[in-house]
């Protein structure tokens, strides 16, 4: 199999935020690199992206202009107008391709199967989905074992985290050559299990489904629900604030992903409000509004700072992200380090959660959500076998 050195050519599918972002990084980290699109103008827009971001990081001293130029003329572009093999036959000296394309397994199968005939046997190919099982991908390859997914965050060139996820058929040796080559990228890799949302878009649905759950059962606004988890947990932004600036369609879809993948497990339903707001196009600050106003001249609402009902807000969703992290760990989906690295730096969480539930107390958080699963009598709010476990036993995730 292929190593990955700085001397690997990468090709990067799909020239949308990612893409654009992921040829940036590459070509920064001296590689060449070649984005592909079938839309002239994503092309024309990426680029146009790219070298804004290298002018202010010029204009800020933090490459100069020689550097930046270099950087740039390390990307090539090229597109096509028809589907097929031959369509991407420039490919065929990549040592890595990463497809970052719509979030359709057909669509990006087909994808894999057309890379398949064109690049060299040793070639890695990598998805970037944030959803989609990397195993159902890779069996449109016929080397199904140099399939792997390498999911970055938004933007790939600022956000540190990279979760590497192998499929059943990927190979060790895969697996560890892209997690060696996001470290000399300077990226911090984590390595996840095959699983609905992998680390990161799995473990954080219940800052939001729980928000929204406090809220329509009348407990607490937005506002105050979002002041709690702020002022409180010492979260950047309230978790309704959040939703608006990832976009509701995206966070949706997101949570109905992982939902459906995991054969419809109680603790990730979407809820009503998110279908309503979704049916509205109300999709947050990108549409001006989602679940705040934000029309020119409208003032945000006021939230009640009353401490008592902020602290039980914030221990009541910080017990069920607490709860999803260590069911994380129990079910092997990744380690306990690369869980709480996962959340610190993929979703900028104050703490690691594993590291938190150590400093409040494992049974306290047994505790909470036993009160919450004997009130509402739902599946919903089980504590993890292994947080019973290590509450019964007096173990902490990590040593003191």
């Amino acid at each position: 199999m292929t190593s990955l050195s700085r001397d690997t050519v990468v090709g990067v599918v799909g020239a949308g935020a990612m893409g654009s972002g992921i040829a940036q990084l590459a070509a920064t980290n001296g590689h060449k690199v070649l984005l592909f699109d079938q839309d002239a103008s994503a092309l024309d827009r990426a680029m146009a992206a790219i070298e804004k971001n290298l002018a202010r990081s010029v204009e800020k001293n933090r490459i100069t202009g020689d550097h930046g130029a270099e950087i740039r003329n390390r990307i090539s572009t090229a597109g096509w107008e028809t589907d097929g093999a031959d369509a991407y036959a420039d490919l065929k000296n990549a040592g890595l391709v990463i497809e970052a394309i719509i979030e359709s397994l057909e669509v990006k199968r087909a994808l894999f199967a057309s890379l398949d005939k064109v690049v060299a046997p040793d070639a890695i190919l990598a998805t970037n989905t944030s959803s989609l099982s990397i195993t159902a991908i890779a069996r449109a390859s016929l080397r199904p074992e140099r399939v792997l997914g390498i999911h970055f965050f938004n933007p790939p060139t600022v956000l540190p985290l990279v979760e590497i996820v192998p499929g059943l058929a990927t190979s060790q040796e895969v697996t560890d050559a892209s997690r060696s080559l996001m470290e000399e990228w300077g990226r911090k890799p984590v390595v996840a299990s095959d699983t609905p949302g992998f680390i990161v878009n799995r473990i954080a649905r219940p800052f939001y489904g729980e928000a929204l759950r406090i809220y329509e059962e009348g407990i607490a606004d937005m506002a105050t629900i979002d002041w709690a988890m702020k002022e409180i947990g010492g979260f950047r932004m309230g978790p309704f604030e959040l939703m608006d600036f990832i976009g509701n369609d995206v966070n949706f879809a997101a949570t109905r992903s992982v939902y459906e993948a995991t054969f419809h497990d109680a603790r990730f339903r979407p809820t009503l409000t998110q279908q309503r707001l979704f049916d509205a196009g109300f999709f947050g600050r990108k549409t001006g509004r989602g679940y705040y106003d934000y029309s020119p001249g409208v003032t945000m609402p006021e939230p009640n700072q009353d401490r008592e009902l902020g602290e039980l807000i914030f221990r009541r969703i910080l017990s069920m992200l607490i709860n999803q992290a260590a069911d994380a760990l129990y079910l092997r989906i990744a380690s306990a380090h690369d869980i709480d690295t996962a959340m610190t730096l993929g979703v900028n969480y104050p703490k690691g959660l594993l590291a938190w539930a150590d400093e409040l107390g494992i049974p306290e958080t047994v505790k909470w959500l036993s009160a919450l699963q004997d009130f509402y009598g739902e599946e919903r709010y089980r504590p993890s076998p292994l947080l019973k476990t290590m509450a019964a036993d007096g173990f902490t995730f990590f040593s003191t």
